[in-house]
């Protein structure tokens, strides 16, 4: 049998530190919930090589007394809680008093601190666990921690780190909360020699909003408040105009603490239902408030999920703030679009805006054309009412016979005395007169030329030597594309469309550090960008492929793949990924119509494809349907 031992206060801290402290970004955002228990009003953040070579934490707090230094790094011990009844009562951000004796295990540790009526500070310093006697030093009221080769002597923890910009991603993220928690408090953080955010008090959240995520988001952001027997909810959601492909923009804040609620998200998602499409998440930043006995704290070592002693009712008062918010709102009104977006044709003109209003107005009740006379009735082309003098006469056209074909019209009666060598002598004659339905050959076998009609702007129907394929055209055009685009990435000859005047994007920590480490593999597919300060980028070329979309919109979406797919990827294979978004979003739709030429050219195009059986994504390219497997259908045999 195995003997039983007492773990050692090292190996029992450094257990923990492998709870709590999971990377450089766990210890930043320990520390700053500390300085914001201790009371400061400002606090100092300082990054060097991503955390792994020094983090330092400084704060114009309450300070920490002489005698209390070596507490600090204790195991377990707080002064913000006294008993097993406080659990249930917690008021602060951090009350475990693990971090600092787990941080301290790992790394080289400092610790400088002065209270406010004191003359002096008091240093301690300590390495991998081994403290040294604090010693009186100079320092102002406050506290400063700073943490060296974290890591440092736990080789496994360190080796799962990942490059410096990513880890600094995560740490700008840690801040970033604690930022958008208190915006009364003044943060400032910087990495290395570069000053990334300097941030003064401020009274209202969207100035925060602002800085982190651009005044785009910032501007169209609607305000929610609400108050429901201790129960608080303030702070703002997005338009539905804005999403994002994930729920990292998601900001949900309880008591000032950042916290994860799969509840509360899933209201979120069910008071945005039916105003966003399949797969697109809101923007929130939320706060509530709610007395600590109301929720459990301590559930989770990182303290990111919480437990509600009613949740039904938290999550039924924020699904209810937001619906009602939004059925009293008008949603476009939030929305104005810029002169630039008006001339590039993504605004409204002003008659396409006076019919909008128009519109809105009737569905309201308030325009009432029975009462209405037609020389008090605003002067637009759009009437509601069909039976108007105004409105023109409704005018009939000839139907288009070669549409029969694809079953989307009824076949008229067939005159008497009229036989189909008539009808085709008849066609030949009208041919020039009609507008046929797109058609295209395809080759099925050698020296077959078979007819293709479009199918609802969406199929394409062929004959083959077998028996019939039905081809979806946005699946088809979007494997020529990818195996065109990656034959070109691969060889370095892709066609990319500089700008003249680089576009600039505001972008989060995580979406700015996953761009930085992405950067070759973006300019292997033809977009370029480069650091403009801040977490801000340049945009100085894009696909010419992508050349009918915004520089902007395009960024965004592979910013949005490489924090999705980008994780775990390899190079090649993150590369591959981008061709596939690349393609899709170039590639035909459902839903446009082709011509004859278009027809054509797709289908010849499709036997020089490698796969042509498959889309990028998977999907099948066509189903073919055999003359023994119509036959039967039919019941012909």
């Amino acid at each position: 049998m195995p003997k039983i031992q007492q773990l050692s206060a090292s190996v029992v801290n450094k257990i923990a530190a492998g709870e709590v402290i999971e990377r450089p970004a766990s210890a930043v955002k320990e520390l700053m919930e500390n300085s914001l228990d201790a009371g400061a009003t400002r606090i100092d953040v300082t990054i060097e090589h991503g955390g792994t070579e020094l983090i330092r934490i400084a704060d114009n707090g309450c300070g920490i007394a002489p005698e209390d230094m070596a507490l600090t790094i204790a195991s377990h011990a707080t002064s913000k809680i006294g008993n097993a009844d406080d659990l249930f009562h917690v008021r602060t951000l951090g009350f475990r008093g693990e971090a600092l004796a787990s941080i301290s295990e790992v790394s080289h540790f400092l610790l400088r601190s002065r209270t406010h009526d004191s003359d002096c500070g008091s240093e301690m310093l300590v390495h991998g666990g081994n403290v040294q006697e604090a010693q009186p030093c100079g320092c102002p009221p406050g506290t400063i921690i700073e943490i060296r080769n974290l890591f440092y002597n736990t080789p496994v923890r360190k080796k799962f780190l990942k490059t410096t910009q990513t880890e600094f991603g995560h740490i700008s993220e840690s801040f970033t909360r604690m930022a958008l928690a208190y915006p009364h408090v003044h943060f400032t953080l910087k990495h290395g020699t570069r000053l990334v955010h300097d941030l003064p008090p401020c009274q209202d959240l969207r100035e925060r909003i602002r800085v982190f995520f651009g005044e785009e988001i910032a501007d169209q952001l609607i305000e929610v408040e609400s108050e429901n027997d201790q129960v608080t909810l303030l702070g703002y959601v997005g338009n539905p105009r804005f999403s994002r492909s994930n729920n990292r923009m998601q900001y949900l804040f309880l008591n000032g603490r950042f916290i994860k609620d799969r509840a509360l998200q899933h209201a979120l998602g069910e008071a945005y239902r039916g105003l966003l499409l399949h797969g697109r998440f809101p923007i929130s930043f939320l706060r509530m408030t709610m007395p600590p006995e109301m929720v459990d704290v301590n559930v989770h070592p990182t303290k990111l999920e919480v437990r509600f002693q009613d949740s039904g009712r938290i999550y039924s008062q924020l699904l209810g703030t937001l619906r009602t918010k939004f059925l009293s709102s008008n949603l476009d009104a939030t929305y104005r679009p810029s002169a630039e977006d008006a001339s590039n044709g993504h605004g409204d003109s002003p008659s396409a805006e006076a019919l909008r209003e128009e519109l809105v107005a009737w569905a309201k009740g308030a325009v009432d054309n029975g009462s209405t006379s037609s020389s008090e009735r605003r002067q637009t082309d759009f009437d509601l009412d069909f039976r108007s003098p105004n409105r023109s006469p409704l005018q009939l056209n000839p139907i288009d016979r070669s549409a029969v074909g694809a079953g989307s019209l009824p076949l008229p009666p067939i005159p008497s005395g009229i036989t189909p060598a008539h009808l085709r002598d008849q066609e030949d004659v009208e041919e020039e007169a009609l507008e046929p339905m797109p058609a295209a050959t395809l080759g099925g076998g050698v020296g077959s030329q078979q007819r293709a009609i479009q199918l609802h702007n969406r199929y394409l129907i062929a004959e083959t030597d077998e028996g019939m394929a039905v081809i979806d055209q946005h699946a088809l055009h979007e494997r020529i594309l990818y195996e065109e685009l990656r034959e070109k990435a691969l060889a370095r000859r892709l066609e990319v469309q500089r700008m003249l005047v680089p576009e600039t994007l505001n972008l989060s920590a995580q979406e700015f550090a996953a761009v930085d480490a992405a950067t070759e593999t973006l300019k292997q597919v033809g977009i370029e960008v480069e650091a403009f300060g801040g977490d801000t980028i340049l945009i100085r070329s894009y696909p010419a492929i992508l050349g009918r979309r915004k520089p902007a919109e395009i960024v965004r979406e592979v910013v949005d793949q490489l924090l999705t797919e980008g994780k775990n990827l390899e190079k090649r294979d993150l590369l591959d990924e981008l061709l596939h978004m690349m393609s899709c979003k170039a590639a035909i739709k459902a839903g446009d119509r082709l011509s004859s030429e278009e027809i054509d050219a797709l289908l010849e195009l499709r036997h020089l494809c490698q796969d042509a059986h498959h889309c990028p994504h998977g999907r099948p390219t066509a189903l073919v349907f055999t003359k023994e497997e119509l036959d039967r259908r039919f019941q012909r045999t």
